[in-house]
């Protein structure tokens, strides 16, 4: 078992879901049920997915979660390219926030492979 509030990975995907609920706060009302869904509920399953998988009995159960969140932020980083190409975020803050989405996928990965 590990201590997720240790792993970096965990403290920087809480992070960036605090960003985009921050971010996702300017977006119309009519995307309440739509993209601001959705963007909201991935973003939070990152750092879920790698909590839930630090409390599991196994290395390889672990790395499984950790794929999850890999996913979770793949379908962020779709999101926020869609939400960028019909204006609702502008470059410079989808550049930041697209930068996170990398830093954390990177660090993911090294994980898994460190649980291998």
């Amino acid at each position: 078992m590990h201590n997720y509030k240790e792993l970096n990975v965990w403290k920087k995907s809480l992070d960036l879901a605090v960003k985009i609920y921050e971010e996702t706060d300017s977006f119309p009302s009519e995307e309440k049920f739509g993209l601001i869904s959705q963007i909201r509920r991935c973003s939070v399953s990152i750092p879920s997915n790698i909590a839930e998988g630090s409390g599991r009995s196994t290395n390889k159960d672990f790395n499984n979660f950790l794929g999850y969140s890999y996913g979770s932020s793949c379908e962020l980083e779709t999101q926020l390219i869609i939400s960028n190409k019909v204006g609702l975020i502008e470059g410079k803050k989808f550049n930041d926030l697209n930068n996170d989405i990398q830093d954390i996928q990177k660090m993911l990965f090294s994980l898994r492979n460190s649980l291998k």
